[in-house]
């Protein structure tokens, strides 16, 4: 299975969380999906309950989760926080 999300729209959709999401300890949460880095800031976690996406150096990034529904569900997601805000 290939996920490809541009790197461009995940560090854009990751803003938009962090400008119009709710803050919850160093997590930002909007329409379903949690935002956050870790320590240092280099890797991106966006994720909802069934997918999880590390995003990081390079452009690298990894997905986890256990159906391509459960994917396609994520994305409408991210594509959806894209448009409105």
């Amino acid at each position: 299975m290939k996920n490809e999300l541009d790197s461009k729209f995940l560090l854009q959709v990751f803003d938009k969380i962090r400008l119009h999401g709710e803050k919850q300890d160093e997590q930002y949460k909007l329409n379903g999906i949690t935002a956050f880095t870790d320590h240092d800031g280099y890797t991106l976690y966006i994720e909802d309950v069934n997918v999880k996406l590390q995003f990081g150096f390079h452009n690298q990034y990894h997905f986890d989760y256990d159906s391509t529904d459960q994917y396609e569900i994520f994305e409408k997601k991210l594509k959806q926080i894209d448009r409105e805000y």
